[in-house]
């Protein structure tokens, strides 16, 4: 069992930390991780492929004590049994640098601190050590740690993340405050989320948080912050503004295609390397936010090495080694970067329904990868996406972009956004079991407000690893829009998908008065031809010969953004909405393009 502390900050709120000490006389290096989830709580990510049921804190902990390490779980700020207000992200640099400066204090550690979580438990690490707190020697930051929270994690250059008002409803049930009054957590419990969601933008007061005011609070402060000023570069959320004295610690950042967070692990991955700070490695897998033993995600199936357990033994024994070749010197033989490339599967149809898709793993020295070709591929106004630059009297395709009617999500790369959406891999078709769609139940490709651009059919492989960015040349008839990208594998029809399947892969979005300088947003004026590059998430797929490579242009992707009424009022505050007229040019002066990074078979 372990031993109970309450540990005191600079500001004499107290957090409740459990302690598991190995059987043997000390001091050790410790293992910590800090959760706003329950410190005591089992987390339903620690599973391995050959044991579905998670292990509890005290079997993780015990598996670390046997190897010589004490284990330290933490409740953050205001979660469960620490003291103190909850506001998300902002008071967790400090508090993990007072709790270091205690752990060195005790007779039992001897000096070495390590750390390791999952999603918040991830951003808790990296904030810690944007302060460089003495003894921290070791970090796995999976799926976490917000290299710059303004353009992924919170908001998405400038749209907002959804996920964050799932997540405040969710989280604020489990809060010390409704856990205290019956009141509160009925009226919580009372509202439907599902229907909350045809009511955007919700209001302060107005809205299924109304009922505990602080976490109402903090989310309409994400919310209603549109430009990247000062509140968007604060400790916690912006680790990209402290690479510079960030801790020398040796860092594994871990994400996966389908989580909200492989900007996030690239970014500080590469940052901290220019910055010269500690050793880095990186590892991207195909799966979603915290399911690492998996290889199915939506509706596709990557094949048997998609777990994480086809290389690493496990999560957990992986860890181990991690931890040991850092404070003990062990042996680790792995390389910097890890990837899994997906594709190359049969394409067929499952016993469990799913598509083949399948994948491998691949190792590189670097990322971006040194042997990548960043290549053009060019939008043309009869729907080609192709190296060939457009010509020059190519005109223009415009279309009506009507917030009241926004392209629905359809899977990709997010989390917490249940029940109301859930991330992974779908044929990118309209379907009752997704929020925002409605009969007749067609592929997006048929909306009118979906531009789409797609290769011939590929006749060898194309193997794309890396960055994803769109230069696209846009205007619009009013002050305000979106503009997204979404970059899609489709399989050619075959028995089993005689429509056949187009595969979402990654995408991205930018909102058009963040163009140029996203400190300062600037307002349009209708008609003005914007440049604009919208960076979608990273990715590796494998488009095999018969594929073909689609690009699809749009303006919305609900509910996994929020949606720009296009009138140009306050972010998160609108009360009206417009159609705006959109529109793309692709000519020889204003050529868009997507950028794919192409890596040779």
């Amino acid at each position: 069992m372990p031993t109970t502390h309450m540990v005191p900050t600079r500001d004499g709120i107290r957090l409740a930390t459990d302690v598991y000490l190995p059987d043997a006389a000390g001091p050790f290096p410790v293992i910590m991780e800090r959760t706003p989830y329950g410190r005591h709580l089992t987390s339903r990510s620690e599973i391995t492929a050959a044991n579905r049921t998670p292990a509890s804190r005290a079997e993780i902990a015990a598996g670390f004590t046997a190897h010589g390490y004490a284990v330290v779980y933490q409740d953050t700020r205001g979660r469960y049994g620490s003291e103190g207000r909850f506001v998300k992200y902002l008071s967790d640099g400090e508090d993990g640098f007072d709790t270091c400066a205690w752990l060195r204090d005790q007779p039992w550690c001897d000096g070495r601190i390590c750390t390791m979580g999952l999603s918040y438990a991830a951003h808790t690490q990296a904030a810690l050590a944007c302060l460089d707190p003495p003894g921290l020697v070791a970090q796995i930051l999976d799926c976490g740690g917000f290299a710059n929270a303004w353009q992924a994690g919170i908001r998405q250059s400038g749209a907002f993340e959804l996920k964050q008002a799932t997540w405040a409803y969710r989280n604020a049930l489990t809060s010390p405050e409704a856990e205290a009054d019956p009141v509160m957590r009925a009226a919580l419990e009372s509202e439907d989320i599902i229907e909350w969601f045809t009511r955007m933008p919700w209001r302060p007061g107005h809205s299924p948080l109304r009922h505990h005011p602080d976490y109402e609070a903090y989310l309409f402060a994400q919310w209603t912050h549109g430009a990247f000023d000062a509140f968007w570069q604060q400790l916690g959320i912006w680790t990209e503004g402290f690479h510079d004295c960030y801790s020398r610690a040796a860092c594994v950042h871990m994400s996966s295609w389908w989580d909200p967070y492989p900007l996030t692990a690239t970014a500080n991955y590469m940052g901290l390397k220019r910055a010269v700070r500690g050793p880095q490695r990186l590892i991207l897998g195909p799966w979603k936010h915290g399911d690492r033993s998996d290889a199915c995600f939506g509706d596709v199936e990557f094949g048997r090495d998609a777990p994480i357990d086809a290389w690493a033994g496990d999560w957990t024994a992986y860890r181990r080694r991690f931890f040991d070749h850092v404070v003990k010197g062990a042996k680790l033989d792995e390389p910097a970067v890890r990837i899994f490339v997906m594709g190359g599967g049969s394409g067929r149809r499952n016993a469990a329904g799913r598509l083949e898709h399948g994948g491998h793993w691949i190792s590189a020295a670097d990322w971006p990868l040194p042997d990548a070709d960043p290549v053009a591929f060019h939008l043309h106004n009869d729907g080609r996406l192709e190296r060939a630059a457009p010509s020059a009297d190519a005109a223009p395709v415009s279309y009506d972009f009507d917030p009241a009617r926004p392209v629905p999500t359809i899977g990709g790369a997010m989390s917490s956004l249940e029940p109301v959406a859930s991330a992974g891999s779908w044929d990118q078709v309209e379907a009752p079991s997704f929020f925002g769609c409605a009969p007749p139940y067609l592929p997006l490709a048929s909306r009118a407000d979906v531009l789409v651009f797609q290769t011939e059919t590929l006749r060898a492989p194309a193997q794309v690893v890396g960055p994803i960015e769109a230069d696209l040349f846009v205007a619009t008839d009013g002050p305000d829009t979106d503009f997204t990208a979404k970059l899609i594998d489709v399989h050619p029809p075959s028995a089993d998908y005689p429509r056949g399947y187009a595969m979402i892969l990654t995408d991205g979005i930018m909102r058009l008065r963040y163009a140029e300088d996203p400190a300062h947003p600037r307002l349009r004026t209708p008609g003005e031809v914007t440049r604009i590059r919208i960076t979608l998430f990273p990715t590796a797929n494998l488009f095999l010969p018969g594929h073909r490579i689609r690009l699809d242009v749009s303006s919305s992707n609900f509910p996994k953004l929020d949606v720009n009424p296009n009138t140009g009022e306050p972010e998160g505050l609108a009360r009206r909405r417009r159609i705006a007229v959109n529109t793309v040019f692709m000519d020889a002066a204003r050529p868009s393009r997507i950028v794919l990074p192409l890596l040779a078979v």
